[in-house]
Parts: structure tokens; sequence; C-alpha cells
């Protein structure tokens, strides 16, 4: 099986120990990882924000990139989703449009085996004990795309439960959204902030020393909220707990 990781932008920029986490996690697991360097953004952030057509050239060049792999595994729910749920919608757009060259055809492959790293594990690996060492009380947020649009239900937390040492503790209101949601908190400052206070006082009311995600984004929020809280938490990527190893430096 030929495999890529589709790190995205956030992850490349602010957090590529997030990437090194999914690799070691994979080759550990027997799969042999690549990465094409050609990668770029998937559009996501235009898509969003309402530029639809300049989303478009960024989703063809994904198809180009990633479309002789059998599996195309990401570290976000966030961009997986937009691959996932999004790709199919701007495809038919152009196509109703008249425009678009094609456009849905050539994003149709990648669609179907576009994964979020939990379900890789889950659904194509077949493994949720990774042989993972995490000696730490963790709480884990859901976030809201891999929540609402990938429906990764209980994977993040069956792999989180076979992780010797980790005390996995349940949320409070875990389902709600931490107030990240990209340009919103940009645009709406103050009821982002409020709901990432609600979200880490959630977290601190649990005793867990770590607040665990599937996203960046969205920890990146969740960490800022921290630090201006001054809680005792720490933002953690799914990835890097179950990267983690008894030889390895588990944190």
């Amino acid at each position: 099986m030929r495999v890529a990781l589709f790190l995205t932008c956030v992850n490349d920029t602010l957090y590529p120990d997030t990437g090194r986490a999914v690799v070691r996690l994979l080759t550990r697991l027997g799969v042999d990882v690549d990465f094409p360097a050609d990668q770029t953004c998937c559009g996501q952030a235009h898509y969003n924000t309402g530029y639809r057509h300049g989303a478009e050239p960024l989703a063809r060049h994904f198809a180009d990139v990633f479309g002789g792999y059998d599996a195309i595994v990401t570290p976000s729910g966030s961009c997986g989703a937009m691959v996932r749920e999004l790709y199919p919608r701007l495809g038919e757009r152009a196509r109703a449009e008249g425009r678009g060259g094609g456009l849905a055809a050539v994003l149709a492959p990648v669609v179907p085996k576009t994964y979020e790293l939990t379900e890789f594990l889950v659904d194509v690996l077949g493994v949720t004990d990774v042989g993972a060492y995490y000696p730490h009380t963790v709480t884990y947020h859901p976030t809201c795309h891999g929540l609402r649009s990938l429906g990764l239900g209980d994977r993040p937390a069956r792999l989180l439960g076979a992780v010797e040492g980790l005390e996995l503790v349940e949320l409070p209101g875990a389902e709600e959204c931490c107030g990240f949601g990209g340009t919103f908190a940009v645009k709406n400052p103050d009821v982002s902030a409020a709901m990432g206070a609600d979200k880490v006082r959630a977290a601190e009311a649990t005793g867990a020393s770590v607040l665990c995600a599937a996203d960046n984004s969205c920890l990146m929020h969740l960490g800022g909220t921290m630090t201006r809280l001054r809680t005792g938490l720490r933002p953690v990527h799914l990835a890097e707990i179950l990267a983690s190893t008894r030889e390895g430096a588990a944190r």
C-alpha cells in the first residue's frame, strides 16, 4: 500500500512535531509513509471565507499530488473534512456552472482514500493498541469537523484507552465547540474567547494534566486560552500521544 502524509498548512508551519509523530507511529506499525514535498494548502481557508473559485486550483493541485497513492493520511479532522465533504461540492458547483474543466472528475479519486489519522488506524490498519506509553491523565476534546463532518465517533477514545499508563477522563460538554472555527475566532473574538474559556475550564475540572485533540488549529486556540487563564493543562495532539513509547521521550 502506498501511503502519503498530508501534513496541512497549520502543522507544517507551526506544529511539525505532529507530522513527525505520525511518521514514527505509522512506521512502527509497519507502514511505509511518503511525504510528497509538492503538497500545499487544500483550499479550506479560501473556501470557508467565500473564495470558492480561489480554492479550486488548490484542490486540483491536491489531486495531482496525492492521486497516485492508495491512502492519504492527515492528522487534521478539519482538512480531512475539506477533502471528503467539500471537494465533492466544489466539483459539482463547477460542473453546474458549466466550467471547471472536469474538476469533479479530477477530485473524485482522492475523496474516498483520504483518512483522518484515527480512521486510518482503526478502519484501515485494524488496530486500536498501537503500542504507545503515556503516563499522564488525559481528557479528549472531539473537534467539530472530526465529530460532525467525519463522524470519528469513539475511534480516538478507543485508541487513547489502549495506551499504557494513560488515564482517560471524560470531558464535560465534550461536543461543544471550542470557539476557534477558523475565521470565526477573528470575526467574533469575544464570543470565541468565551467559548474557549468554557472549554478550558471544563477540561481543568476533570483533573487531567493534558487536553488532547486531533486538530492543532483548535489546540492552538485552547493553548492560548490556557496560557491566559494560567492553568496547569497542556494541549497535546493525539498523534504525539500515540507515537510516545517507553523508549522515547514521553512527556
